[in-house]
């Protein structure tokens, strides 16, 4: 993208922020005037072999440290490359404080995870932070690869990607590389973008002219990724699994532990961005999270706690949570039953395909030393 791009792109959400304020506070501009939207990026640059060997590692239980999990077991195609548990299970014994978020488009995001304590533009590392915490899949990499050494399929297809063996470099490469290739296809409201004006049926249309206007949702879900990529505290609850399973609360506080949050005994909720950035006015705080394909990544928000569109409509209608510092951009809707099934008709038009997804079968060891690959 050229600089004159970023400006164009910039200036276009600032439009759509605008306009919303201005509707808000009585006036008549009109909102979807605004560049709210653009379709999604191109597929970035992709090696097919390592995108390949990617994806058979993506999917394989050797990547974990007692073999039991696989990046797949948080990030099931079937389920929108997430799971439809409120809160994920993580590592044996340390099941998770926060809802597993889909890898549809990560490659385009700015910031990972709720809290965005990882960039975007480096899969890599986010593969390794994946593997080896001790709350996702506790694995040392030295073991992983030793373990895929032992294995003739991947030593070849190593050689035939990077040119040597397994390590941990080209692991997480190739896993990264492979999650280039998640995309949502067949949204649509992609294809109304491209131009397909029949693409959104008219109760979805109706749909897309609240969230550009009264109900304000491109404040804060605009652009290409429908994200503004910035922290908010909406007011979201914690899911009350934290209280009646007390191992998720371990989990969040050894996790608080790692990332030095001030007095971090002493807290029992999720306190988000917080926890980056140290800012008592960042508790709470979670990153707008991408709405493509929304329609089969539930349940919603940080803590799973709406199994449905609907539920999360009603949350923003009647203004959120109650929570001292939430954004001032959560205000009470006001809308009426047909109108909010507008705006969930919108929100269902922004979902794709199910991933077509083989899962590969896991290649087995060798049964005698191993050979390095020719």
């Amino acid at each position: 993208m050229t600089e004159s791009d970023r400006r164009k792109r910039l200036t276009g959400g600032l439009t759509a922020i605008t306009a919303l304020l201005t509707l808000g506070m009585g006036g008549t501009a009109d909102a979807q005037d605004a560049e709210a939207f653009a379709p999604l990026p191109d597929t970035k640059e992709i090696n097919e072999a390592r995108a390949e060997l990617g994806k058979k590692l993506f999917f394989d239980n050797r990547l974990s440290g007692d073999t039991s999990l696989s990046c797949s077991s948080c990030h099931n195609p079937a389920t929108g490359w997430t799971t439809d548990e409120p809160l994920s299970q993580g590592y044996t014994n340390t099941p998770h404080f926060r809802n597993a978020p889909s890898l549809f488009n990560v490659s385009h995001k700015t910031y990972l995870h709720w809290d965005g304590r990882l960039e975007g533009s480096d899969l890599g590392t986010a593969s390794r932070d994946g593997i080896v915490e001790a709350h996702f899949m506790n694995a040392d990499s030295r073991l992983v690869q030793e373990r895929l050494k032992q294995v003739p399929e991947y030593l070849q297809m190593f050689q035939d990607a990077y040119g040597g063996e397994p390590y941990g470099g080209r692991i997480y490469g190739a896993l990264g590389e492979f999650m280039k290739t998640l995309r949502t296809e067949g949204a649509p409201f992609q294809a109304s973008l491209d131009g397909e004006e029949s693409a959104l049926s008219e109760e979805a249309k109706a749909g897309r002219e609240l969230f550009e206007g009264k109900a304000g949702c491109v404040s804060c879900h605009s652009g290409p990724m429908l994200s503004d990529s910035k922290p908010h505290a909406l007011g979201v609850p914690d899911n009350d699994l934290l209280e009646s399973e007390p191992e998720r609360s371990v989990t969040m506080l050894r996790y608080y532990s790692s990332f030095g949050v001030p007095n971090y005994m002493n807290r029992s909720e999720d306190v988000g961005y917080y926890a980056v950035s140290k800012d008592d006015a960042d508790i709470g705080k979670f990153y707008t999270p991408p709405l493509w394909d929304v329609g089969q990544t539930a349940p919603y928000m940080h803590s799973g706690v709406f199994a449905t569109l609907e539920e999360v409509v009603d949350f923003y209608n009647q203004g959120g949570g109650d929570v001292a510092n939430k954004t001032d951009l959560l205000q009470p809707l006001n809308l009426s039953d047909d109108e909010k099934s507008s705006l969930v008709a919108f929100l269902e038009s922004l979902t794709g395909q199910t991933p077509q997804i083989e899962v590969p079968e896991q290649p087995d060891y060798s049964e005698e030393a191993p050979a390095k690959a020719e």
